[in-house]
């Protein structure tokens, strides 16, 4: 590619905040385990390099580009295949201004990037700047493509052609909410089951005080986050939409869709406003964007419901639940899945299956090489010990999972696993049981019950996000920006006085709509009778 051409790509890419990683590589013959072949030992060996994430927690001895895995690595599929490895550091916190620097060198650039944000994506693939990779993954990729599934891999075409390897997430459940159960017995009431009840709840809880907690208590903890708005606004929106008003009437903006223009989304927002104007949440919520004072609040015993995501507030870091049970004597929290809209649906959002994004750029003469490395990792043996290390020493099965051993040598081994491994989001065995099993293993086992209940909750009556065949350029010019808009107008419109409601959202919708929000719409509407003509 020339180089005029990446550095337009890196000007394009420096408006975007991201996460991105990359790796390059080249062999002479399928990814083995063994000895090379004949024809290796007579070519000199290639140099593939490998971007890592370098996060600053090597421990003594180590370092990101050297450490236990990527010695494994070298032993396992590079030196049989006559391939040299070198990993190029890429600091956490760094990860954008890193890659400008690496994509601005033209040949020199990595063999294989990865983002999160399909909109860099989009604007690779604009700009001519991916290798196409179905023939490769065809050829050289059989464990990859068996591992991911079709399903996955679909999210990595754009306008038809593979110009990304998705990587697998495996759980795809986002939310859950949480209730004072010993404030229900106090008050001896039941667990609420649709939005009416949990009003209901609310108040009783204001008005009668269950827990004691006296003029500090926060019926329903909120957080200006995702976690804690979606599961309220989405039971709103409504369900029986034409298929064009589904794909045109909502936005994605950054990872996430937003209904801003469905049917129902004005209606949730208004009840929030009934909320806050009642007293009844988080009076200090536009300020929580990270939900610290909301878990704060939580773990203080001040709060009588939350939404969060999925089984967060059980874990032992920041253990929510564990440092509320010692502040406060006798609390318990329930999983409970309490939003409902009139179809008695608890809608919720979920992930999509793909996690991040890897690419090949078009400069690179390494394509076929990539995709073998890939597939190494995707080999069934090989995908199991980079995630949990040697039995008996780092992990020991219990009911057909591998559970992590708590030792000095496990914390020096495994701190890299999870950015290694790239093709993953989370470990897959294969089962959904398994997999369900892996992830209460991994909580406290003094939860493990709720945490079951919260997989589930957050799993239950899921929609999806919806897709474009092509980028929505104007999604990805607006993306970031309008996120801060959309929640500009929540705040605005909670903290309207009830008979100024509807002058305050109407006029926070018409700024998000000028500041971009128009252009989305019109072109989404474009994309879909492009998508119907096809």
């Amino acid at each position: 590619m020339k180089k005029q051409t990446w550095n337009k790509l890196v000007a394009l890419s420096l408006t975007t905040a991201l996460a991105w990683g990359t790796l390059a590589g080249c062999a002479t013959s399928e990814p083995q385990t063994g000895g090379s072949t004949p024809e290796a030992k007579k070519k000199d060996p290639v140099t593939l390099k490998v971007e890592i994430f370098d996060r600053g927690n090597a421990p003594s001895g180590q370092s990101a580009t050297d450490n236990y895995w990527t010695k494994w690595m070298q032993e396992k599929f590079a030196t049989p295949n006559n391939i040299k490895l070198e990993y190029v550091p890429v600091p956490r916190a760094q990860e954008v201004q890193k890659l400008n620097v690496l994509m601005a060198s033209g040949g020199d650039a990595p063999d294989i990037v990865f983002t999160y944000d399909s909109n860099l994506v989009n604007n690779y693939v604009q700009q001519g700047g991916l290798a196409d990779i179905g023939q490769a993954l065809d050829e050289h990729g059989k464990n990859l493509k068996a591992f991911l599934g079709e399903d996955t891999l679909a999210y990595g075409k754009f306008n038809g052609v593979q110009y990304a390897i998705p990587a697998r997430r495996v759980n795809l459940g986002k939310y859950a909410s949480y209730v004072r159960q010993d404030w229900l017995e106090a008050l001896n009431m039941p667990v609420p089951k649709n939005t009416e009840e949990v009003y209901a709840t609310l108040k009783a809880f204001k008005e009668k005080d269950p827990g004691k907690v006296g003029k500090d208590l926060i019926p329903l903890g909120l957080a200006l986050a995702a976690a804690s708005v979606e599961p309220i606004i989405w039971p709103f929106i409504k369900k029986d939409l034409t298929e064009e008003e589904k794909y045109t009437l909502r936005m994605q903006l950054g990872s996430n869709d937003y209904a801003v223009l469905t049917p129902g989304h004005k209606e949730a927002v208004q009840f929030m406003n009934k909320l806050y104007n009642e007293g009844l949440v988080s009076p200090d919520f536009a300020l929580d964007k990270d939900k610290k004072k909301m878990n704060q609040d939580i773990m203080t015993g001040k709060v009588g419901m939350f939404s969060e995501d999925s089984v967060n507030p059980l874990q032992a870091s920041p253990g929510v639940y564990k440092v509320l049970q010692t502040n406060v004597k006798g609390a318990k929290l329930l999983p409970i899945d309490p939003f409902a809209g009139a179809d008695g649906k608890h809608t919720k959002p979920k992930y999509m299956p793909a996690g991040m994004y890897i690419m090949i750029p078009k400069s690179s003469k390494n394509v076929k090489e990539a995709i073998q490395y890939l597939d190494f990792m995707a080999q069934k043996d090989n995908y199991f010990t980079i995630m949990n290390g040697e039995e008996g020493k780092n992990y020991k099965m219990e009911d057909g999972v591998p559970v992590r051993i708590d030792s000095q040598e496990t914390k020096d081994r495994m701190f890299i696993g999870g950015d290694f491994m790239i093709i993953s989001n989370g470990q897959d065995l294969g089962d959904e049981a398994k997999n369900s099993t892996l992830a209460i293993k991994s909580l406290p086992p003094e939860y493990a019950k709720e945490g079951e209940l919260a997989r589930q909750i957050s799993l239950t009556d899921t929609e999806p996000q919806v897709r474009f065949p092509r980028p929505i350029q104007a999604e990805v010019k607006y993306g970031s920006s309008l996120v801060d808009k959309y929640y500009e107008l929540i705040v605005k419109s909670m903290l309207a006085k009830p008979a100024d409601f509807d002058k305050t959202y109407e006029q926070s919708l018409k700024d998000f709509m000028n500041s971009g929000g128009q252009e989305i719409a019109n072109e989404r509407k474009a994309a879909y009778q492009e998508m119907k003509k096809k």
